[in-house]
This record gives structure tokens, sequence and C-alpha cells, in this order.
């Protein structure tokens, strides 16, 4: 099976590796930046020296995930060069200029303040480094706003055009590729799940010292912290992927099909599959059980409008596949004559379908005589992996609720003064991969649930990738694998001895 795997597929599965193996780093990074900017507020305003040591101690870990970020971070944007070459010629004007700014304008700022705040404790007064700690956080949270603007422009594709004399999408307004709606909900609820994910870290970790018995005074201050500063992560993770649905329900209706196991139409008020089987074969998601309205408040915001569903869609992607033709056709004219006026109208009709005519593809070399059998077959395939997504949706929004409660019991039980219940301090340490485990599952629901589109309605797939080898591919997945494992193993052997010593020996 694995020596059949074509260059499209390899190409995916090395760049899917390696983002998910950065995103590892990425959630700690941004949610510890923020807490080590509370820790020392409080110390500056106090003058209590226990805060400074909490400042420094929680800044040993995060300076060691910071690094690990940075090293898988770097390569990833190399990938775009060489295993997704079409991909950045056709839409590098517009997707490379968020992440060029966010190289100028976060990632050497965050760098930069980085090494002040490793070395400027003695060299600096409080305020002044305090300032330093702050941009920290600041340069941290910058970085993942470019880049999820980069990334909701995959997924929303607005201010920008097709330029037939270039064959390539162009920026016609940077405001709107900004201000982008999906891009800026995905910051949002991207850099809250990243403070969930620091708030569970400092929690579980503080927890583990009490469960020792030991650091009692610093543990119970830090999961002071964690707990408040969770809880209100915890409840902007859920609101704002709420956000996230309303927004995928109006632009990615495919998406939002596909994580329900909506295979039809749905009535309003329409229900929400809390749980079933989804069979692509039979179109049915078998022993669902649904929640009344649920949907449709997410979906539309309504009690009174439907929710369409993946076969209807399918009718409606192959209408669109019909219609994109008529732009290929008028582009093929114009590659010919740039100034027939005729065709420059006819391509500028129907230019907003243009990429669902590239799905046809595989399928002919001839998209202009497409036949319906082959339109049909490439309208089916606008249909993602179904199961994958509706099982890791739901196990997000479970990890999402179970935040919620635990960062609920951590505020009750520090404004209570009893937080050294052993039976909280179990389950807090246990809780502490499960972050990770939900970021996972989100990126992979955004990226698999955009398939087969790397573009969003604008360019498929499988015509990004760059002229290789198989060969090639699986040497360096390969590769890939075994820096990022031999990292990661890095990191952790790194985390757990500074764990162990304690801050009183760091």
């Amino acid at each position: 099976m694995l020596e059949n795997l074509d260059v499209v597929t390899l190409s995916r599965i090395q760049f899917g590796l390696t983002a998910m193996y950065h995103f590892i780093f990425v959630p700690l990074t941004l949610g510890l930046s923020v807490i080590l900017g509370i820790m020392e507020t409080i110390y500056v305003m106090t003058g209590r020296e226990i805060w400074k040591k909490m400042t420094q101690y929680w800044g040993i870990l995060f300076g060691i995930n910071f690094v690990m970020g940075v090293a898988t971070g770097i390569t990833m944007e190399f990938q775009f060069g060489t295993n997704w070459a079409y991909y950045a010629h056709y839409v590098g004007d517009v997707f490379g200029t968020p992440l060029a700014i966010e190289g100028f304008m976060a990632f050497f700022l965050e760098a930069t303040f980085v090494g002040m705040f490793v070395f400027g404790w003695n060299r600096m007064s409080k305020v002044a480094h305090l300032t330093t700690t702050w941009m920290v956080a600041l340069g941290s949270n910058l970085s993942a706003l470019w880049i999820l603007i980069a990334n909701g422009w995959m997924q929303h594709p607005v201010g920008a055009h097709f330029n037939f004399q270039t064959l390539r999408m162009e920026v016609s307004n940077f405001g709107d590729v900004l201000f982008n709606p999906v891009g800026q909900a995905k910051f949002v609820h991207t850099v809250s799940a990243g403070y969930v994910t620091g708030a569970t870290f400092v929690l579980a970790v503080s927890a583990y010292f009490l469960l020792r018995k030991r650091n009692s005074e610093f543990a119970i201050r830090s999961i002071t912290v964690a707990a408040s500063f969770g809880l209100a992560a915890a409840l902007s993770a859920i609101v704002l992927g709420d956000e996230s649905g309303y927004l995928a329900g109006e632009n990615q209706k495919m998406k939002l099909a596909a994580v329900e196991g909506a295979w039809h139409t749905e009535a309003a008020p329409a229900s929400f599959n809390l749980i079933g089987f989804p069979n692509q074969d039979t179109h049915e998601t078998e022993g669902a059980i649904k929640i009344p309205y649920v949907l449709g408040l997410i979906a539309t915001r309504s009690l009174d409008k439907p929710v369409m569903g993946i076969d209807d869609l399918v009718k409606e992607n192959a209408f669109r596949i019909q219609d994109g033709i008529q732009a290929y056709s008028a582009l093929r004219v114009l590659l010919k004559d740039p100034n027939d006026k005729v065709a420059q109208q006819q391509l500028s009709a129907h230019e907003s379908n243009l990429g669902y005519s590239l799905l046809l593809k595989p399928y002919t070399n001839n998209i202009i005589d497409a036949t319906p059998a082959q339109i049909q077959k490439a309208a089916e395939d606008t249909v993602p992996h179904v199961a994958p997504l509706f099982w890791t949706f739901r196990i997000m929004v479970a990890c999402a609720f179970f935040f919620l409660a635990l960062f609920a019991v951590a505020f009750y039980l520090s404004c209570k003064r009893t937080l050294e219940k052993k039976w909280f301090l179990v389950v807090a340490f246990c809780s502490l991969p499960l972050p990770w485990v939900a970021s996972e599952m989100g990126w992979f629901v955004a990226e698999n649930g955009r398939q087969p589109w790397a573009i969003d309605g604008v360019l498929p797939t499988f015509l990004g990738t760059s002229s290789l080898a198989t060969t090639d591919l699986w040497i360096s997945v390969s590769g890939f694998v075994v820096f990022y494992t031999l990292l990661a193993i890095v990191e952790v052997y790194l985390m757990i001895k500074y764990i162990r010593l304690g801050p009183e020996n760091t």
C-alpha cells in the first residue's frame, strides 16, 4: 500500500507531519508567554521575590519550548518552494505577503526579546524587564496572527483576483486579506487554545509538585494564576469556536456538513448529531443521537434556515464545475488573444468558479468537452473523508468542555484555599496531554476538512505540488520524521529534567 503513494499524497503527508510536529510547541509558547507576563507583573507590583522566582522557573520551560518551536517552524516555510512549487507560483503574491510580514514584524521581535528576557534579569530595571516579557508575549501572538491570516485566506480567499495575463492570483485589496473574518476567527480561537495549553501545563506541573509535597507555596500560587487564566481562555475557546462554526456555515458548507456527518439537507431547525457512525458508502450517519436546534444555531444563527447536506452540496458543486468550464474556455481564448473583449467578459462573469473546472483534470485532458459523468466524478471529489472529521471534531469539543470544568473547579478550590485535594491534583496532572490532543484534532479538522482544495474553491491540492520523484519525497519524509522525533524527545527530556529539579534547583 505504501509503495503506491503518489507525489501529491506524499507531499501532503510530509507537510501534514511537519505541521503537526511544529504545533506541539506553538500552543505552549502562546500560553506560557502571557502567563510569564502576568506573573512578572505581580512581582513588579508587589515586590515579592517568590513571583520573580516563578517567572524565572516557568521562563526556563518556556525557553526550551521556544527553541524547539523555532527549529521545527523554519523548515515549514521552505516546503512551499520545495514541495509545493506551483502553489507558491499561483498564489505566492497573496499567501506570501502575511508570511513575510510575520518574519519581519513578529518572529524577529519575539526572538530578540526572548534573549533579553533570559539574560536581562540583572541588567535592566524591573519595569524594563517586565516590558521585555510582555514584548515576548506580543511577538508570539503577532506571529500567530500573520500565519493565521495566511491560513484563513486558504480557507476563504478574499481580496485577490485571477490575472489571466500572468496566470496567477494577485492581491486586489490587502485590507480584505487582513480583515478576512475567517482568518480573524481562526486567530482568536487558536490563540485561546494556546492559552488553555499554557494554563493546563502550569496547572499539571504544579499539581505534580503538590502531590510530591514540595514547593507548595510556589505551586499554589502558580495554580491560582493558571486557574483564572485558564478559565477565561477555555470560555473564549468555546465561544470563538462557535464563531468558527458559523463562518464555516457561511463560507465552507461542505466542511461543516462533513464535520456534522450530514448527508442530507437538514430542514430548519437543524439538529446536531451528537454521536453517530458516518458511512461514506451508504451516505448515512448510522445510530445518530441528535440534539434539536443546535446545528441551526451554530451554522445559521437562526431556527428558520436549513443546513445543506453533502448530497445537495455535491449537486451544487457539479453546477459550479459546469459554470467554471465557461471560465476555462474563455481563458484558453485569452491565452491566444489577450485583447478579446468577449472572452474577457466571459471570464469575468464565470471567474469565481474557474477553480472548480480544474477538478476535472484527473478525468480528462480536454476540460471544455468534459462529459456529465466526468463532471459528476469531479463533484464527488469535493467530499472529504467524513468519518475522521466527524470524530476528531467531537474529540476536540469534548476536550474543550473538560477544560472548562477543570478550570472552573480549580478556580473554585483556589478561592476556597483548598487546592491540595488529592483527587483534584491527580485529575489535573493526568490532564496534561489533553490540550495537545485537542489542538492537533482542531488542525486536522481545519486542514483536512478543506480538501480537495489547497485554496478553497481556487486551487485543487493535486495541482499545487512540485515536479518531484516519489523517491525524493520518501527520503525527505523519512528525514523529517527522524529529525522532528528527535527534537520531540529532546524537548520531553529537558522538560522532565527541569520539572523534577524544581524551582529550588534551577
